[in-house]
């Protein structure tokens, strides 16, 4: 058997349907919004792993930092043979935890919607580890997923934070969704970025040098190039603010003055008021209590809790009942 398989689970064009379908609903909405999977073009993925590198954003170091300190005891912990990534992008941080598994585990199981980025970092994985075995999924992982069949016990990896992009009830469904790809005794580990003071979170969503904004703006570039649109980034401001009530932030683009966006894909046109905002990403930071309660919502039990030195971010590994 070859030690990489790849399976594509996306429709012909599931992507282009479902960017239109967002910016339809987002953009004659009110207030406006659009999902930040759309960042994430070849250019949009350059930006946001500029971001990681940024001395304001903590969050890929501090997880990175337990990673690389706690992966031998979540190896021990649950005996994973096979590690199932989404969202697994370059797959950087995840070689601390399949060295980690290493030689127990049987497959590397990655999830993303870049096919490119599952080839890549497939290829790499494989030269370093010529015993690992790879099939790698191009999905959609809110959508629900089938997992290859592949031997338990099973780890599935949803780290960075990202589960922060979901509101709370988009939260619940996918836990829910990821509950069911589990056997009782199966893991999740979760990385979730924690409620800290406003100016740091403030700080890592606009830094000083402007690579947050480009990456934010970027957006309406996907959104030009896709869809015909004539949305001028240049006509929108950066915004990042920190919503206290709900302990999250929020990143926005706010129209400098008055203005339209001709949308021709979608027979469309977008009138901004000056100052008229979309919200282009929610970031939810947690608490252990809440993290534990969520978990718990989806019949998944905290038996983990592991920060970085400075308490900026946490790794949860619970177990499916």
């Amino acid at each position: 058997m070859s030690p990489f398989q790849l399976t594509r689970t996306l429709a012909h064009d599931a992507a282009g349907a479902d960017l239109r379908a967002d910016v339809l609903h987002g953009l004659t909405r009110s207030p406006k919004e659009l999902p930040p999977k759309w960042f994430y073009d070849a250019r949009g993925s350059e930006l946001f792993e500029e971001i990681t590198r940024l001395p304001e954003y903590y969050p890929t170091r501090a997880e990175r930092e337990i990673l690389a300190e706690r992966a031998p005891e979540i190896a021990a912990a649950t005996g994973a043979r096979t590690l199932v990534e989404l969202g697994s992008g370059s797959s950087e941080k995840t070689r601390f935890l399949i060295d980690a598994l290493l030689p127990g585990l049987d497959s590397y199981v990655p999830v993303d919607v870049s096919e490119s980025a599952l080839t890549g970092a497939a290829e790499s994985l494989l030269a370093e580890r010529p015993g690992l075995r790879v099939h790698a999924l191009v999905a959609d992982f809110t959508r629900g997923l089938g997992l290859p069949g592949t031997p338990g016990p099973r780890l599935v990896a949803f780290l960075g934070g990202t589960i922060g992009n979901l509101l709370p009830a988009e939260r619940r469904t996918f836990l829910r969704s990821v509950r069911a790809m589990l056997s009782p005794g199966d893991a999740l580990l979760l990385g979730t970025d924690l409620v800290k003071d406003e100016a740091t979170l403030v700080a890592a969503y606009d830094d000083a040098a402007g690579v947050t904004a480009a990456f934010n703006k970027n957006v309406l570039s996907v959104i030009d190039r896709e869809l015909g649109a004539d949305a001028d980034p240049d006509a929108f401001d950066h915004v990042a603010v920190w919503d206290a009530d709900r302990e999250w932030i929020e990143m926005r683009l706010r129209a400098r003055h008055a203005l339209t966006v001709k949308i021709p894909e979608l027979d469309l046109v977008v009138p901004f008021a000056a100052g008229e905002e979309i919200r282009t990403e929610v970031s939810a930071k947690f608490r252990q209590a809440g993290v534990r309660a969520e978990l718990a919502e989806a019949d998944l039990d905290l038996d983990r809790w592991w920060t970085d030195g400075a308490g900026r971010f946490a790794l949860s590994l619970a177990t499916a009942r």
